[in-house]
C-alpha cells in the first residue's frame, strides 16, 4: 500500500446495499457494523465520486512559466505555424498565454488519463462490493441456521472468523480509498511536469516568450488578453502530435 497523504476530500467507498437487511445476529456474534455509506440507488451512488482529474487546470500551468536566455537554434523554427510574439511595447516582455481548460479538453494523454483512473477506481470498488456482499451471505447463512449441526467450539470459531474478516474489509475501505488517491496523484504530477518540459522545449525552439501564462475559466487572474498572445492550439496540437508518436513507439515495442 502506498504511503502517501490523503487528500482532505478522501472518497469513501459504496457498502453492499445488502448489508442494510442484515439479520440480526446471535448474542455471541457482534452485529455488523453500519453500511460505511447508504447508496438508495445503486447506479447512482455518489459515496464513491468519479475522479475528476480534468483538475490540473488548478495543477498544471496555473503558475508563470519564465523562460529567458533560451533563443531559438540558429533563428530557425520547429513549427514554421508558431505565432510571432506580441510586446506590449518596445524592449518589453515578449508574453503568450495558454488557455488551460481548452488544453485539458483537448490533450488526449489527459482524457485517456481520466478513462484510466475511472476503470481504476471501479475496479477497487466493485472488488471492494462484492468481498462484502459475499461476507454478507456467510453471516446470513450462519445466524439462519448453520451452527445448528455445529458444536460449541465450532459455533465460536466461526464467529470469530467472521468478526476477523468483517473488521478486515472496515480497514480495506481505507487501503483501497488511498490507493486511488496515491495513483491519482502520481499521475497527475506525470502529466504536469510533462506539460511543463514540452512548454519549455516548444518555447525554446519557436518563439522564446519571456512569459506564458495560464488562463483558465475558474481560477486565471488573467481577465483578457490579446488573441494574438493565445498559443492553445498550437501547444495542445504539439501534445498530441507527441503523445501519439509515443503510443506508436510503444505499440511497435510490444
Amino acid at each position: 500500500m502506498e504511503e502517501d497523504k490523503l487528500d482532505e476530500n478522501a472518497v469513501t467507498f459504496e457498502a453492499n446495499d445488502t448489508a442494510s437487511n442484515a439479520v440480526e445476529p446471535k448474542d455471541i456474534i457482534p452485529e455488523p457494523t453500519a453500511p460505511i455509506c447508504e447508496c438508495k440507488e445503486e447506479k447512482k451512488c455518489k459515496c464513491l465520486p468519479v475522479i475528476n482529474i480534468i483538475l490540473l487546470a488548478g495543477l498544471v500551468l496555473l503558475y508563470i512559466f519564465h523562460f529567458t536566455g533560451i533563443g531559438a537554434k540558429n533563428g530557425s523554427k520547429v513549427n514554421p505555424n508558431a505565432k510571432e510574439p506580441v510586446v506590449a511595447n518596445e524592449g518589453g516582455l515578449k508574453i503568450a498565454y495558454v488557455n488551460t481548460d481548452t488544453l485539458m479538453a483537448k490533450y488526449q494523454y489527459a482524457k485517456d488519463l481520466e478513462k484510466q483512473l475511472t476503470d481504476f477506481k471501479t475496479a477497487k470498488e466493485n472488488s471492494y462490493k462484492a468481498q462484502m456482499a459475499q461476507w454478507q451471505r456467510d453471516y446470513e447463512a450462519y445466524t439462519k441456521g448453520g451452527a445448528d449441526n455445529m458444536t460449541l467450539a465450532q459455533q465460536q470459531a466461526k464467529e470469530k472468523e467472521l468478526q476477523a474478516r468483517l473488521q478486515k474489509l472496515q480497514s480495506l475501505e481505507g487501503e483501497y480509498t488511498m490507493q486511488i488517491q496515491n495513483k491519482t496523484i502520481a499521475e497527475s504530477e506525470k502529466m504536469t511536469r510533462a506539460v511543463y518540459n514540452f512548454i519549455r522545449e516548444y518555447n525554446a525552439q519557436n518563439q522564446q516568450f519571456d512569459l506564458i501564462l495560464a488562463r483558465s475559466f475558474s481560477s486565471s487572474p488573467i481577465l483578457y488578453g490579446n488573441e494574438g498572445m493565445d498559443i492553445t492550439e498550437e501547444i495542445v496540437n504539439g501534445l498530441n502530435a507527441e503523445y501519439a508518436n509515443l503510443k506508436k513507439e510503444n505499440k511497435e515495442d510490444k
